[in-house]
This record gives structure tokens, sequence and C-alpha cells, in this order.
């Protein structure tokens, strides 16, 4: 499986981007998809989640009400909606693809997924 993702770019605080990330390989199937992020000097956190039959999404705190996840099935895409951007929002931003349904839902930790893409900066200025 080959994560692709884009959207990141630069943002005054209040703005809005959209990412996407594209699944691809010979047969894609998952359980769930996610985003996660990274700001310098800090460690990888669970953003938002999604179950791709379902649909069913679970979002961290500090992004609830701002952001919305969704998912193309069709096009094998996850997409985060990020509305009322904060500086605070700065960085690297990853999708990554849990394939099994192992455990209990929701997932929020990165060991708990199995494939990552590349990551898409997204830089707000205040």
């Amino acid at each position: 499986v080959q994560l692709q993702a884009s959207g990141g770019g630069l943002v005054q605080a209040g703005g809005s981007l959209r990412l996407s990330c594209a699944a691809s390989g010979r047969t894609f199937s998952a359980f769930a998809m996610g985003w996660f992020r990274q700001a310098p000097g800090k460690e990888r956190e669970f953003v938002a989640a999604i179950t791709w039959n379902a649909g069913s999404t679970f979002y961290a705190e500090s992004v609830k009400g701002r952001f919305t996840i969704s998912k193309d099935n069709a096009k094998n895409t996850v997409y985060l909606q990020m509305n009322s951007l904060k500086p605070e929002d700065t960085a690297v931003y990853y999708c990554a693809v849990k394939r099994l349904a192992l455990g209990s839902w929701p997932r929020t930790r990165a060991p708990d997924y199995d494939y990552w893409g590349q990551g898409t900066l997204v830089t707000v200025s205040s």
C-alpha cells in the first residue's frame, strides 16, 4: 500500500485547508484510515480517524469542531478539512492506514497503524 498525502501549505490563522490522502496498491483494503501530525520538537499525535466501511469518525479534542475527516471509497482517498486554523496546528500531517479490525475502536496510537504516507506540511501564520 502506498499513501500520497497532499494539500498542505501556508495559511493565515482562521483560514482553511483541505488535505487529501490517496491510497494505491494492487489490492487496497483497510479497516480505518487516520491523520496524525508532528510539530517540530514534539511527538507525533493523533488528529482524526475514520473507519473505511461504516464511516465512523473520531477526533482529538484539540481539533473537534474545526476539522472534519471524510472518505471517498471509490477513489481510495481520505480527506481532512481543516477550518479555523490556529498557529498551534502547524505541523507535518501524515495519513495512515490500519489494515485490520484488531482491538477496540477508536485507535489513536501511531503503532496501531500499518502504513504511512510521506507527510504534508501545514503552516499557520498568526
